[in-house]
C-alpha cells in the first residue's frame, strides 16, 4: 500500500498482473468503498441525483400557476433555472450541447413570465432574442404546444388531438394505449382529459407572449408543420385525421365523451404511485395533477394532496443554493449497482451494511401485476422497478441487475438464502416471459414495437415505443450467467443471435439507455464473456479494436450526447469517469495482449489520478439516455438523407432527453477497478 507507483514503465502483458493489484489502485478502491459506506442511507439504499434539463422545473412552475398552489422553495426553483441559462440566452438539453433547445427555452420563458419576472430583465431579454433569432415558435414539439395552449398562447385546435376515447380501443388495435411505451402511455391518459376540455389559465398579465412571435400574433400560422410530410403518406393521413377529430370535438359529435373521461380518470387514480407521483416520472405526474384539478378535484383531495406533497420528499435536491426537481429517481438502480461494485471490489457478503442493502433490495421486488400483465398473462410478478414506489412499471434492466447481484450472493448469504432463492425464481420466470420475438428484451413491455405509432402527430417527441435494446438484453445475459446458465440455454441462444445482428460494421453496439456506443459495447462484451462465448471470435475482436481506437490521450474514454445524431462522434468526447469505466470493462472482458494491457494501464491510471480526496469522482457531462429522439426507440440510420429535417432535431437533440445519474461517476469506476484488481490478483 505504501508504493506511490501505479505501474512500472514496461507495458508488456506480463507486467500487468504484477502491478495492478498493489499500490495506488488498492488505495483508490479502498477510498471509493469508504465513500459508499458514508453515502449509504440508514435504510440500506443508495441514491444519487437524476439531472436532466430545465423543462422539469419550468413545467412544475407552470403547473403551480395552473393548479393554484405554491411550490416548496419556489424562489430557489426559479434560481435553478436562471443558473442554467446558457450565455446565448437559451436553455439546453445537456451540458456541452452545440446549441440551445427551442422547447426548453420557450417553456422556461413562459414559466418565468407566469411567475412575474420583469419582461425587461436581462434573463428574459436574452431568451427572447434567442427565440426570435431561431424562429423557435414554428417548430415547437407537442408538449410545448400543450403548455402554451393551457396558457391561452397557442390555440387548442392547433395541438395534436388526443381523444380520451383511446382508453376504449381494443388490445388488437394499433393505437391501444398498451401499444405505446410505458412513459408515453402514462403521459397520454391525463393529457387526453386536459385536451378534451381545452382549458385556459391565462398568464397573470393576460399576455399571449406576443413578444416572442416573428410576426403579428394574429398572422402567425399555428398549424402543425407538414413541410416534411409526403403527400398520401401515413403522416399526411394522420394529420388529416387529426383535423377531423378537432372538428368533431368542436362540434360535440363524439359520443360518450364524459364516460371516456371518467374511465381515464379511474385509470389514473389506479396507477398513482405510493409516493404520489405517476409512473415514477415527471410528465405523467404533472399532467395527472393538472387533469384532476381541472376536473374539480380539490387541492386537499387525497390524490392531489399526495401528488403535491411528494415534491417536498425525495424528488428535489439542492445545488449551489438552488432547488432542482428530478425527472425521475433512481434508488433501486443505484443500490443494485453500488452493491455490485462493492462485491466486484472484494467486499465480503456478510458485511452488515451490505446485508442491510440486500434486505432493502429484496423488499423492493414488485409482487403485484402491473401494466405488463395486460399482454403477458399467466406469469407471476417478480420484477424490480427503477424507483422506490412504482408498482405499475417494473423494468427488465433493474430486474437483470438485481438477478446478477442475487446470483453472486446466493451461496454466501446465510440467513437470507430462502428469500433470495424465492426472489430469484420469481425474477427469472418474469424476465423469461418478457423476452421479445426477436430474442431481445425491451425495458418495460414485451414486443412494444409498432412503429406506426411514431407517425401520429402526438409523437413528435423522444420515443413513443419500447422495442428491444442491446444493452438491456446484454444485462439479462450477464444475470443469467451468474445464475448458472450458459450459451446453451435457449433464451440465451436467441438473445445472442439478436445481439450479433445489432452490431455496427465498425464493431460497436448502439446504447439505448446510456451514452452511447461506449455504453452499448460495454454492456455486450462482459455479458459475452460471462455466458462462455469464445472471446477470440472476429466479431468480438472488432468491438475491442473499436474501443481501443476511441481511448483518449489522457487514458480515459468519453462520448458526447451529440453522437446520437452525428455518427462521426461515436465514442468521441472528453473523458468521463463512467465512460472510462465502461471502456475499461470492455478490455477486461478479453485476454490481455500487449495493446489491451497498455490501454488498461492508462485507463486505470486515469481513474486513480482523477479520484477526489473524498473518494469519489467529478463528472461534468451527461452519460445516461432517456430518449435519443428517433421516435422508434431503437438505433436508426444516421446516414439517411433528410434525417435531421424528418426528426426536426440536430446535435442539440431537441427531441431527445439526456440524463446524468450522479452515482454513475462512482460505482462504475469502482466496479471496473475492482475487476482490474481481481484480474491482477487472480
Amino acid at each position: 500500500m505504501a508504493s506511490e507507483t501505479l505501474m512500472d514503465s514496461d507495458d508488456s502483458e506480463d507486467s500487468l498482473p504484477a502491478q495492478l493489484g498493489t499500490g495506488r489502485l488498492c488505495q483508490t478502491i479502498e477510498s471509493a468503498i469508504d465513500w459508499l459506506w458514508k453515502s449509504q442511507n440508514p435504510s440500506g439504499f443508495w441514491v444519487g441525483m437524476v439531472e436532466s434539463n430545465s423543462t422539469i422545473e419550468a413545467e412544475w412552475l407552470l403547473a403551480s400557476h395552473i393548479a393554484g398552489f405554491r411550490l416548496p422553495s419556489e424562489e430557489k426553483i426559479i434560481m435553478a433555472l436562471l443558473q442554467r441559462q446558457r450565455p446565448d440566452g437559451s436553455w439546453g438539453i445537456y451540458p456541452g450541447a452545440p446549441d440551445g433547445d427551442i422547447n426548453s427555452t420557450v417553456e422556461v420563458y413562459a414559466a418565468l413570465r407566469a411567475k412575474g419576472l420583469d419582461l425587461h430583465c436581462d434573463e428574459l431579454a436574452g431568451a427572447r432574442a434567442w427565440i426570435q433569432k431561431h424562429d423557435a415558435l414554428r417548430n415547437l414539439r407537442v408538449f410545448s404546444r400543450y403548455w402554451l395552449a393551457m396558457l391561452g398562447v397557442w390555440p387548442w385546435q392547433h395541438t395534436p388531438n388526443l381523444p380520451p376515447e383511446i382508453i376504449r380501443l381494443p388490445l388488437w388495435f394499433p393505437f391501444n394505449i398498451y401499444n405505446f411505451a410505458q412513459w408515453a402511455r402514462a403521459t397520454m391518459v391525463p393529457l387526453t382529459v386536459v385536451a378534451a376540455r381545452t382549458p385556459v389559465w391565462p398568464l397573470p398579465d393576460g399576455s399571449k407572449l406576443e413578444e416572442l412571435f416573428p410576426c403579428p400574433y394574429e398572422d402567425f400560422d399555428f398549424s402543425i408543420p407538414a413541410k416534411h410530410t409526403r403527400l398520401l403518406s401515413l403522416e399526411w393521413l394522420f394529420l388529416k385525421i387529426d383535423r377531423g377529430l378537432h372538428e368533431a370535438q368542436r362540434s360535440k359529435l363524439i359520443p360518450f365523451r364524459e364516460n371516456s373521461i371518467r374511465l381515464c380518470l379511474e385509470w389514473m387514480i389506479r396507477h398513482q404511485d405510493a409516493d404520489g407521483a405517476w409512473g415514477g416520472l415527471q410528465p405523467p405526474w404533472v399532467y395527472g395533477l393538472i387533469a384532476l384539478v381541472n376536473e374539480g378535484y380539490r387541492l386537499d383531495h387525497p390524490s392531489v394532496a399526495k401528488a403535491i406533497s411528494a415534491l417536498g420528499a425525495h424528488w428535489s435536491y439542492e445545488r449551489n443554493g438552488a432547488t432542482h426537481i428530478q425527472a425521475s429517481e433512481s434508488p433501486v438502480w443505484d443500490t443494485l449497482l453500488s452493491v455490485l461494485a462493492l462485491l466486484e471490489a472484494g467486499v465480503s457478503s456478510d458485511k452488515t451494511e451490505l446485508c442491510k442493502a440486500l434486505e432493502w433490495v429484496l423488499n423492493q421486488q414488485v409482487l403485484v401485476p402491473g401494466d405488463w400483465s395486460v399482454k403477458v398473462r399467466d406469469v407471476s410478478p417478480g420484477g424490480w422497478a427503477f424507483e422506490r414506489a412504482n408498482n405499475s412499471y417494473p423494468d427488465v434492466d433493474d430486474t437483470a441487475v438485481a438477478l446478477l447481484v442475487l446470483g453472486k450472493l446466493r451461496s454466501t448469504i446465510g440467513g437470507l438464502r430462502e428469500r433470495v432463492e424465492r426472489a430469484i425464481g420469481l425474477g427469472v420466470e418474469w424476465t423469461l416471459a418478457m423476452q421479445c420475438r426477436n430474442g431481445g428484451w425491451g425495458a418495460f413491455d414485451r414486443d412494444n414495437n409498432k412503429e406506426i405509432i411514431s407517425k401520429i402527430p402526438f409523437c413528435n417527441f423522444g420515443e413513443a415505443i419500447d422495442p428491444p435494446s442491446v444493452d438491456v438484453t446484454a444485462h439479462v445475459l450477464e444475470a443469467f450467467a451468474a445464475l448458472g446458465h450458459d450459451i446453451k440455454h435457449p433464451a440465451i441462444h436467441r438473445a445472442l443471435d439478436y445481439i450479433r445482428s445489432e452490431q455496427e460494421e465498425a464493431g460497436s453496439w448502439f446504447g439505448r439507455w446510456g451514452v452511447n456506443h461506449i455504453y452499448g459495447t460495454a454492456a455486450v462484451l462482459p455479458a459475452l464473456q460471462a455466458i462462455g462465448e469464445d472471446m477470440t471470435q472476429a466479431y468480438v475482436m472488432r468491438a475491442i479494436t473499436w474501443i481501443l481506437s476511441k481511448q483518449n490521450q489522457d487514458g480515459g474514454w468519453g462520448e458526447t450526447c451529440a453522437s446520437y445524431m452525428d455518427p462521426e462522434l461515436r465514442g468521441r468526447g472528453p473523458s468521463t469517469p463512467s465512460q472510462t469505466a465502461w471502456g475499461l470493462m470492455c478490455l477486461l472482458s478479453v485476454d490481455s495482449s500487449r495493446e489491451t494491457s497498455a490501454a488498461i494501464q492508462k485507463s486505470v491510471e486515469y481513474l486513480c489520478a482523477t479520484q477526489k480526496a473524498d473518494g469519489t469522482w467529478d463528472e461534468d457531462f451527461y452519460t445516461a439516455t432517456g430518449f435519443p429522439g428517433y421516435g422508434i426507440g431503437a438505433r436508426t440510420n444516421l446516414a439517411a438523407q433528410e434525417l435531421a429535417n424528418r426528426l426536426q432535431q440536430g446535435t442539440e437533440l431537441s427531441r431527445g432527453f439526456m440524463l446524468s445519474f450522479n452515482m454513475y461517476r462512482h460505482y462504475f469506476p469502482l466496479l471496473a477497478l475492482g475487476r482490474a484488481a481481481a484480474r491482477a490478483l487472480g
